[in-house]
């Protein structure tokens, strides 16, 4: 066989590593070892590509120095990327997935210039002219708008606001078109770096003016859909260098991220072009007080122990406040003092509760929480009229029965998880200040809600130990 066989050999060895990966990956009982088939194929894939005869006419023509730098770089990321990962709060993960889509997207432009930068005579609307525009177009709107979103997630001052300038869709309009007259310059003349470098431009414009308007309750969508991008955008790369387990992977990540985004708007009962030119958490923020005026019941947490004592089944509802206030293993403790008690104790997950798909999951199973006691909204909804006792910690949006009563609601139709259907609900929450859709929640001031104000973690403790004194 020739180098060039074994090479290809090694690209279709990790192109599978890499759809066994995704299959394990669909399962929190076997994410771990996907993860490391999908690390493996890429380590194979990186390795292979050592060996193409493009890098060693480079080595011959400029000796070691090419591949110092690519061990070099390669080590520098690795770096950065242990670093990030081992510093970074669990709670910062949906941050975390925003920049390394960007990043991936970044990359993938940078390919595309130093092809255009180095191609001798390329040929105008060839495979590599239409790749070289659609990866530098696809990777600047990922990057940029992957940055947004990080800002927004990250609730820096400057992006917490969402952008309701009302000319916003005439400025993202004429960004489009200003992009797709440079796309077919870019095809019509691929040895232009000049209208390349145009392209980027505009398209990174349009990926900051495309996020801005998106509210925070629509964030789990746009990860979604910016993942999806990356995934494009490392496709059309393989086009330009024409390396087919780059394609592979960049087609992969791609399709995955755009049904991940299907199901996320399905979950939240919006469409795609609702997400991206409507802006759930836009407007406004509705005061409360004529929801919660005199109807507020708090609670501390020896008369919520007195209530949990006869309970017979538990259901614990997390939200993004239990990941800011780290209480999963808190949360896990008082479920342990639960069900020493023979109480039945589980947990009903939203599909787009805290900021990313999944992210309710991956904090639980931090804290070594039974999987099957997970259920999601479809499976454990008919059974809250039969929950004694419904815990909502940190959640708002997801379980505010507006969605279902009220028609004229920011949230109207979208798909909650009933709570306000158990004997008791207790809600556990700093203040009554509203979640991302901006708007006040009726089960708050609900004739069976019990409020506890104070901070998740801490709060889930004292309950336990007062539970305990009982």
């Amino acid at each position: 066989m020739s180098s060039q066989a074994w090479i290809n050999l090694a690209y279709l060895v990790a192109a599978m590593l890499f759809i066994v990966a995704f299959k394990l990956l669909s399962s929190p009982r076997t994410a771990v070892r996907g993860n490391y088939l999908g690390a493996a194929g890429m380590a194979l894939a990186i390795l292979a590509a050592c060996f193409e005869p493009r890098l060693q006419e480079a080595l011959a023509v400029r000796g070691i120095w090419p591949l110092v730098m690519l061990f070099l770089a390669g080590g520098l990321g690795a770096a950065i990327g242990a670093t990030m990962a081992l510093r970074y709060p669990m709670t910062g993960m949906p941050q975390m997935v925003a920049l390394l889509n960007g990043f991936g997207g970044a990359a993938s432009a940078f390919v595309a210039a130093a092809e255009i930068w180095s191609a001798q005579d390329p040929v105008a609307w060839s495979q590599f002219a239409i790749a070289t525009a659609a990866t530098g177009l696809i990777g600047a709107v990922t990057f940029w708008g992957s940055l947004v979103a990080f800002g927004k997630l990250e609730e820096l001052p400057q992006f917490k606001k969402a952008w309701t300038d009302p000319n916003r869709h005439w400025i993202n309009l004429g960004l489009a078109l200003a992009a797709v007259l440079l796309f077919a310059g870019v095809c019509a003349r691929p040895e232009s770096v000049f209208l390349y470098v145009l392209l980027v431009l505009v398209g990174s414009l349009l990926g900051v003016t495309l996020t801005l308007p998106i509210g925070g309750a629509d964030m789990p969508v746009v990860i979604c859909l910016l993942n999806s991008y990356s995934g494009l955008a490392a496709a059309a790369a393989g086009f330009v260098i024409d390396n087919s387990v780059l394609v592979i992977a960049g087609s992969l990540v791609g399709a995955s991220g755009l049904i991940l985004t299907a199901i996320m708007c399905q979950a939240m009962n919006r469409s795609l072009v609702g997400v991206l030119f409507g802006g759930l958490g836009t407007t406004a923020v509705v005061s409360g007080d004529d929801v919660y005026a005199g109807k507020i019941k708090s609670a501390s947490s020896e008369e919520i122990a007195m209530v949990l004592e006869g309970a017979d089944r538990v259901v614990i509802v997390p939200g993004y406040g239990l990941a800011v206030a780290q209480a999963q293993h808190a949360v896990r403790e008082l479920a342990d003092a639960l069900e020493k008690r023979g109480t039945t104790v589980e947990y009903a997950i939203h599909p787009v509760a805290g900021r990313m798909p999944g992210h309710m999951n991956v904090l639980l199973a931090e804290a070594d929480i039974a999987y099957d006691k997970l259920r999601e909204m479809d499976d454990i909804n008919p059974t809250f009229p039969e929950t004694d006792v419904a815990i909502v910690i940190g959640a708002n949006d997801v379980v505010n029965p507006a969605a279902r009563t009220d028609p004229k609601s920011p949230i109207a139709g979208m798909p909650i998880l009933d709570v306000d259907k158990a004997r008791t609900v207790v809600v556990v929450k700093r203040s009554l200040s509203p979640g991302f859709a901006g708007i006040p929640n009726p089960l708050f001031a609900a004739d069976n809600t019990l409020m506890y104000f104070a901070d998740g973690k801490k709060a889930i403790l004292d309950l336990t130990a007062a539970l305990g004194k009982s």
